[in-house]
This record gives structure tokens, sequence and C-alpha cells, in this order.
């Protein structure tokens, strides 16, 4: 079998393919990459030998570059091959409605399945370019989630989500001016100044309603960091940001504006509040204790730019 003869007409067959049916080319890309590196490992002896034969993916890419077309150069190649052997037993045909080539690449490197999974998942869900899912990968968002959540989502456990589950640990919070101490002030307002990004570290659903809320309780107000609300728990959530260690009083003092959202604002066809205290440093003795289940702690990360 000429395996070279094989590889050039299916890539030639897809460039022809693109042409005719570009409503398609996705998934033609992706199956013709699939087929070339099939092919390629059959050409090198098998997967134990492939990674030994990069001669032959350069000998193979110089005839490519004349006789088809530039872009398949020994590096794309690779890339061909890895895809079939990550992808080999997995039904990945699905994927090829709503994702292209260029999503497959960004993840190619990360060899475990069920973070490969993540990530195309959520590309599609979320509709992200491959740029945005690259600074997914990049800021190692899965690796974030806790192992109860990987487990769900290995599982295809989605009935039983929460809001907990999607809660990054920790979150990324962009430091604009890269200060070196802050205040829980100074961390209020770099949040404010990219909510939609702190919203989405915290998962999926979350709007935002206002920051310093305003709530009276007896004769004195208080002022809740941040209020928002998930559409998909139907719930509001109130924030609470410090700047230290997590303390058993934060747990009191949360709960009594999570008590004063349900009494005061939530309506009767909402779920009960929940709310979540973002911290410099976690305390598990301080959780462990804390008998409302509605009451969920992270810690942040600031990223300097």
């Amino acid at each position: 079998m000429n395996y070279y003869d094989e590889i050039k007409n299916e890539l030639i067959n897809n460039e022809i393919y693109k042409k005719v049916k570009n409503y398609s080319k996705n998934r033609s890309d992706l199956q013709t990459y699939y087929n070339v590196g099939k092919l390629l490992i059959e050409a090198q002896g098998g997967e134990d030998r492939a990674k030994y034969g990069d001669g032959l993916i350069k000998e193979y890419s110089k005839k490519l570059i004349i006789d088809v077309n530039k872009q398949y150069n020994s590096r794309t190649l690779r890339r061909m091959r890895q895809f079939y052997i990550i992808f080999k037993d997995i039904n990945w045909s699905p994927l090829a409605t709503n994702l292209t080539w260029s999503h497959f690449c960004e993840v190619l490197a990360l060899r475990d399945i069920n973070k490969i999974n993540y990530y195309l998942n959520i590309s599609i869900k979320n509709n992200l370019s491959k740029r945005e899912l690259r600074n997914k990968i990049k800021n190692k968002e899965y690796e974030r989630l806790d192992e109860e959540t990987k487990n769900k989502l290995i599982t295809n456990n989605k009935c039983n989500n929460e809001i907990k589950d999607f809660i990054k640990h920790p979150i990324l919070i962009k430091n604009t001016f890269n200060y070196q101490e802050i205040s829980e002030k100074i961390l209020k307002q770099l949040i404010l100044e990219d909510i939609p990004s702190f919203m989405k570290e915290l998962g999926n659903g979350f709007c935002f309603i206002d920051s310093e809320f305003k709530i009276k309780i007896g004769d004195r107000y208080n002022f809740i960091d941040l209020l928002l609300f998930n559409y998909i728990f139907n719930c509001f959530v109130v924030i609470e940001l410090k700047v230290n260690e997590i303390k058993a009083e934060y747990i009191g003092q949360i709960r009594k504006y999570m008590n004063y959202i349900d009494k005061k604002i939530k309506t009767i066809n909402q779920d009960r509040t929940i709310g979540i205290i973002i911290c410099k440093k976690d305390n598990h003795f301080i959780m462990e204790y804390c008998s409302d289940e509605r009451v969920y702690r992270t810690t942040y990360e600031l990223i300097n730019l």
C-alpha cells in the first residue's frame, strides 16, 4: 500500500469538497485529518513506533507542500497523528458540527481525555472562539474544579449539579494595577472593573444586581458586597469578600444577609438564597462545622496584567 498517495488523495479530496460543500467543511476537515492520522500511524508501523517516525512525516510533508498545499507541514501532520491517537476510541463525530479543527488543536497537548472532554464541551456550550478556549486552558479552569465536580462530569451526572460544582478554586481576578497588597474595597473594585469575567469564574447563569447592596436590619444599615442572581438555579446569591483567612464570624454575617434576602426580597417562586465567601486563604476546619449547606467558600488569586 502506498501510504503517501493515500494521504495525498485524502487531503486533495478534502480541499475540493470544502470548495463545493462549504456549509459542512468542519466535519470534512475533521474526518479527513482523522483518516490521515490513521494512515500515518499505519505507515510508521503502528502506534508504539509512531513516536519514532518523524523522519517519515518530514518526508511526506515536503512532498505535500508541493503536491497539495503549503499548510501541510510536519507540525500539522503530527497534530493529525495525535488527533487519531486520542480520539480513535471516542465518538467525536457529534462534536464536529460545532467545533473546528482549530478547537481540537488547542486540546491535543492535554492528553487527559476527561480534561479534553471538559474543554470541548464547554466550547460548544458557551460558543467559545479558539482564543477564548485557549485562555480557559491557560488559566487551568478544569484543574480548578473540585474533585466531586470532576467526578460528576466524568459520569455525566448532571441531575445533581449545584452552584458550588462550578465555582473555581481559586477564582482568578485581574489585577489591573498590579497591586501588591489590597483591601476589600480594592478587591471589589478589581472585580467590578470586569464583572462578566468574575461571574464566569463563578460558573454559568449568574447576573449582576448590585454592589454595596443596602439592607436594614433593626435600626442599622448593612451593605452586601455583591448581590447576584442565578437564573439556572433561580436564586439570589450573596457574595462577601475577605482579604484574609476565612473566620467563623464571616459565616454568621453572610447567613444573616441571606436570611434577609429570603424574607424581604425573594419571591415565593424562587429558591432559597445562597452565599459565597471569597477569601484570601481557606480554612477547611471552619467550613467543616458550618451547618448551613447553602454557604460556600472559595479563595481568590490576583493575576497581574
